[in-house]
């Protein structure tokens, strides 16, 4: 039977306080407790928000900046008709799992997007998330099928 008595904390998951300012034989320094000398850091109730650099202008502020990072926008893995007619057979399933197997595709991102460079004269069904107006229109035209995932 499991006691009260018999529970243990794991090794090492406990440590023992930090006892600071009780003299220079304790380890953790004699007048200056650990805080180093003097300075902002030193004073009793710190609190110094990262990137603050003591009213210098910080770094992020130096630079000037240009133009509009949208934060949802949304990438596609890329492929365009020609390269699947160079890489498949008449028939054949090109989907984004097929790519990266291949090594056409390294990274799957959002999905895959059907560009229309190139030409394309093998009937394939192709399944991905997005196609131009001229991929799609391709692949049809070369007796193929489209499917959006």
């Amino acid at each position: 039977m499991l006691r009260l008595s018999d529970l243990s904390p794991t090794p090492g998951s406990v440590r023992r306080r930090k006892r600071v300012g009780r003299g220079y034989g304790s380890g953790h320094g004699g007048h200056e407790s650990g805080r180093g000398t003097k300075g902002q850091g030193a004073r009793a109730g710190v609190k110094v928000r990262p990137g603050f650099e003591g009213g210098q202008t910080p770094f992020w502020m130096r630079f000037p900046k240009r133009g509009f990072k949208n934060p949802c926008r949304v990438e596609y893995a890329v492929v365009n008709v020609g390269e699947l007619g160079a890489h498949f057979e008449p028939g054949d399933v090109v989907t984004l799992e097929a790519l990266m197997a291949r090594g056409i595709v390294k990274d799957p991102k959002a999905g895959l997007k059907v560009l229309g460079e190139g030409e394309l004269t093998k009937a394939l069904t192709v399944k991905a998330k997005r196609f131009s107006r001229s991929a799609r229109e391709k692949i049809l035209a070369a007796g193929g099928k489209v499917e959006e995932v």
